[in-house]
């Protein structure tokens, strides 16, 4: 009896890099290639800080409003912040106003880069193959980041 060798399926949007270095980050968005998403939490941003032109969707509000169940680490920090009016149309509308196009590159940051390969994925599932996490997140790309008052 011979079986398949490979009985998966090679899905194409999965098998793009899921990454990119804060070093590309900057580049692309320096050349207006690519939309930089911040998924921090809003408490996050005001202890921390946030990144200059970035947009901010929080992920966790969005992981919740997409029917995914939260850990109990999750759920603690979600409920640290401020509830918000975030919902799946508003959350949706925000991706698709960046560039009005599905072809643009989303490069997801969070502040360790774990939260960011979630949001990747689940992005990517949803029709948006060029999606990307920014390798360390926040804290490694925080160094390349203009200081506050510098000329950018």
């Amino acid at each position: 009896m011979n079986a398949p060798l490979l009985n998966i399926a090679i899905n194409p949007v999965n098998a793009a890099p899921m990454d990119v270095t804060p070093t590309t980050t900057m580049e692309m968005c320096g050349l207006g290639l690519a939309c930089l998403i911040d998924i921090r939490q809003t408490f996050e941003l005001e202890i921390k800080g946030e990144i200059p032109r970035a947009t901010h969707i929080p992920f966790f509000n969005v992981k919740q409003f997409f029917g995914f169940q939260l850990s109990d680490d999750e759920q603690e920090i979600l409920d640290a912040d401020e509830p918000n009016d975030l919902d799946i149309r508003s959350f949706i509308k925000a991706i698709n106003t960046l560039k009005q196009s599905r072809d643009c590159t989303f490069l997801i940051v969070c502040n360790s880069g774990k939260r960011s390969v979630c949001a990747t994925k689940l992005l990517r599932e949803l029709g948006y193959p060029k999606t990307f996490s920014v390798q360390g997140g926040f804290i490694a790309l925080k160094p390349l980041l203009p200081m506050p008052g510098a000329s950018a």
